[in-house]
């Protein structure tokens, strides 16, 4: 596969994104993977690596870029909004889908804040046809002007799978069957998983006190066989 960083310009700001691409001849399934709450790291690139093997087209935009370097992390994910976020996806999936590949049909994937992100672009491009939350935290809050992403419900496009720790504050398991609740009101196609004695950020192996291996890998796998049969199939 080839990995390296490009840039696109967002609404006259560049913005870096990771991009990799399978050695295997196209067209192909894309995925854009929403960032967590410390950023584009290790862990961030590493869900690119192993989808990327998997034969997706990938793309993981900075959300952060409007932002200067070395503020702190919360302070950070304050000052997203929803509108800049939307057009920072698209931007990165505008960015696939002008390769020489052939795009067939495109996901979106995102963990702690990048859940919401997902929950939110499930809403907002009828351009992707599956959504995976990861422990996302905050869609019932709106980030700027908008409706927040729960608001938005109604117009979701596309099935969504989620994944949540039992021991997780936000979202907390409250948050997740308000949210379960409201999408079988709408008749929207979804599938949670509650996974046992397992906190906020379990897939997140830098994080020793938060990582589970046993939610983190069922997780990832039932992730694998949704993508397959909304994307390749």
């Amino acid at each position: 596969m080839t990995i390296r960083w490009e840039k696109v310009t967002v609404s006259g700001k560049e913005m870096r994104v990771y991009v990799g691409v399978p050695i295997r001849k196209g067209p192909l399934p894309a995925v854009v993977v929403a960032m967590h709450g410390p950023g584009l790291d290790e862990q961030m690139q590493d869900v690119l690596h192993r989808l990327c093997r998997e034969g997706y087209v990938v793309a993981v935009p900075d959300l952060f870029h409007r932002l200067p370097a070395g503020m702190d992390m919360m302070a950070r994910i304050g000052q997203l909004r929803d509108e800049e976020i939307i057009a920072d996806m698209n931007a990165a999936l505008a960015l696939l889908k002008a390769k020489d590949i052939g795009i067939t049909r495109a996901g979106v994937t995102g963990f702690c804040m990048g859940g919401r992100v997902t929950y939110l672009m499930a809403c907002a491009n009828p351009e992707f046809k599956a959504a995976a939350v990861f422990y996302g935290g905050g869609i019932m809050k709106q980030w700027g002007d908008g409706p927040a992403p729960f608001e938005r419900s109604a117009d979701m496009h596309c099935p969504l799978i989620g994944f949540f720790g039992e021991e997780d504050i936000n979202p907390s398991t409250d948050d997740v069957r308000k949210i379960d609740a409201e999408l079988t009101r709408l008749g929207k196609w979804h599938e949670f998983h509650m996974y046992k004695n397992t906190h906020h950020a379990f897939q997140n192996f830098l994080n020793p006190d938060r990582y589970r291996e046993r939610a983190a890998r069922a997780s990832w796998e039932e992730l694998l066989a949704f993508f397959t049969e909304y994307l390749k199939r």
